[in-house]
């Protein structure tokens, strides 16, 4: 049974939330301030499988909160904002959510992105890939530019692996949002763009040697040069 801690100051959302989650099948834990957050990820008893954020809480922020716990833990994140500004779309995903929901929400919507992102935190099938320098074990869900390991979100690893797996072909944003975020491509959503910035900037930093991104003006992104092989 997977586990997932909420933490929201909104202790009626919780509860609905909680309760509609459970019944789904899902062990569900919820906490109020960061503080408490930070402490349930440093403890290996309590650790989530999956957290959901909410970007304002009392004393230290939800923004603030997942940039400490990126530093150390891959775990995915959704985050929930009241304020619905897409400005905090944007620089949650900058650092690090996996997706991100305005309030209010639906929980059947919430569900869907919950076993979206535990999909893609499932042990994948397919051997060792590699294109140049970069390396991906996806039964490890981990990924190497030459000998530096690259610090990806699920999100990343899964659109990084999509990108390595189809290496040297255009792939729409839409088929990139199913694979990486586990929905559809809304209207005005930049939650790819975002992710595919991250993912050039930690490409570039590990090794000059590293595949680009390229992006293909009203078609997508392409990941170049060199083949892929597949252990």
């Amino acid at each position: 049974m997977s586990r997932i801690l909420i933490g929201d100051d909104d202790r009626e959302l919780c509860a609905l939330l909680a309760e509609y989650l459970r019944r789904e099948g899902l062990q569900v834990d919820v906490v109020h301030d960061s503080e408490s957050v930070l402490a349930r990820l440093r403890d290996p008893a309590l650790r989530p499988d999956l957290l959901i954020l909410d970007v304002m809480m009392p004393g230290r922020s939800g923004l603030d909160t997942l940039r400490d716990l990126r530093a150390q833990h891959r775990l995915p994140v959704i985050m929930l904002s009241g304020r619905g500004e897409p400005v905090d779309r944007v620089v949650g995903l900058e650092l690090g959510a996996d997706d991100y929901l305005s309030k209010p929400c639906l929980p059947r919507e919430l569900l869907a992105r919950v076993r979206a992102q535990l999909r893609r935190h499932t042990v994948e099938s397919v051997g060792e890939l590699s294109t140049g320098v970069l390396r991906l074990l996806p039964g490890e869900r981990r990924a190497y530019a030459g000998e530096q390991e690259l610090n990806l979100t699920g999100a990343e690893f899964a659109l990084l692996l999509m990108l390595v797996q189809r290496a040297g072909e255009v792939i729409d944003k839409t088929s990139l949002t199913r694979v990486a975020l586990g929905r559809e491509l809304e209207r005005f959503d930049r939650s790819i763009d975002v992710h595919v910035s991250r993912l050039r900037h930690k490409l570039a930093e590990a090794s000059s040697q590293a595949p680009r991104i390229d992006s293909v003006r009203g078609a997508g992104y392409v990941l170049v040069p060199n083949s892929v092989t597949q252990a």
